[in-house]
Parts: structure tokens; C-alpha cells; sequence
């Protein structure tokens, strides 16, 4: 027999992509608003901080998503509609 585990109840403060719930909140680095639920990251290569292109997929549930990198938030522009379906 399995366990299901239950998911954690939403917190005011999002958390960043696979936050620890128990660690202390912090806001992202960097936020940037984009009109696609699918979004690339590279870093900030302007600095000198850049590393492997990632790609990322934003549920529309949460509305945003984190990169694993350098913790910068892609987060959907208010009134965002997919119209691929």
C-alpha cells in the first residue's frame, strides 16, 4: 500500500521552485513578466552570470515559475490567455 502525501497548504509568500516549505521566504532575485507559458533562461550574461539555456513551462495554476539556476521568476502578465487551446 502506497502513501499520498498531501500538498502543502499556500503560503501569502510564494515560494521559489522546490523551496524547502520550511525554510524562510524570500522574494525572487528577478521577476520577469512574459506572455508565454513556455520561457527560456540563460542568466544574467550581461554580469558575467549565465549559465546553460534551460526551458521552463509556467502552469497556469501557480502562474509562474522559478529557474533552478539563478532563481529568476517568469511570471505570466495579469490577464494572460493561452490561445493554443
Amino acid at each position: 500500500m502506497s502513501s499520498v502525501t498531501p500538498h502543502a497548504m499556500p503560503t501569502e509568500v510564494s515560494l521559489s521552485t522546490n523551496q524547502d516549505p520550511a525554510a524562510e521566504p524570500l522574494p525572487a532575485p528577478e521577476v520577469e513578466m512574459v506572455r508565454a507559458l513556455k520561457v527560456a533562461c540563460t542568466g544574467d550574461e550581461a554580469r558575467g552570470l549565465g549559465h546553460p539555456r534551460v526551458w521552463m513551462m509556467i502552469s497556469p495554476d501557480v502562474g509562474y515559475v522559478d529557474c533552478g539556476y539563478c532563481d529568476k521568476r517568469f511570471m505570466l502578465e495579469p490577464g494572460f490567455v493561452d490561445h493554443d487551446h
